[in-house]
């Protein structure tokens, strides 16, 4: 249990934080995020990252027009998927499965996946990365696409 102390907290773990070190609560108000159109028909929103202050994951939202998604892809960290909205198909090496609103689905590291809108509306679909920065390896290519570091 992390105890909290007016608005700072004692981290005491995670290997970026030296134990007992005091690290300031942050507030992040997400319509200060612009979305981005990352494809045709995909438009995300980075919710937190390294830009946002975070040390140890990424949160981020889509919208996703019917029949699009990501293509295959991997990650160095483990991925948590959700559907908010919508029905997706998400594959995973081989296998296939859908996923309704109110379902999650993680992904370990490493892990060649991808996801696809199944349905005829929109997909909202929410993702957290154990990483602040993210970094996704497409099927066939030679370098990872990096995204929200630092400035």
């Amino acid at each position: 249990m992390v105890p909290i102390r007016s608005m700072s907290c004692i981290v005491e773990y995670a290997d970026n934080f030296a134990p007992g070190r005091e690290i300031p609560m942050k507030l992040i108000t997400h319509q200060d995020h612009s979305w981005e159109a990352w494809r045709a028909g995909v438009e995300t929103r980075m919710l937190v990252s390294a830009r946002t202050g975070a040390a140890q994951l990424c949160i981020f939202e889509q919208h996703v027009a019917p029949g699009l998604g990501a293509p295959t892809h991997s990650h160095p960290v483990e991925e948590v998927l959700s559907v908010l909205e919508g029905e997706a198909e998400v594959w995973m090496e081989e296998e296939r499965l859908a996923l309704a609103a109110g379902q999650s689905l993680i992904v370990p590291p490493h892990r060649r996946h991808g996801f696809r809108n199944r349905g005829n509306a929109t997909l909202h679909i929410h993702a957290v990365l154990a990483s602040p920065i993210f970094e996704a390896l497409p099927d066939g290519a030679g370098e990872p696409v990096r995204r929200w570091e630092k400035p």
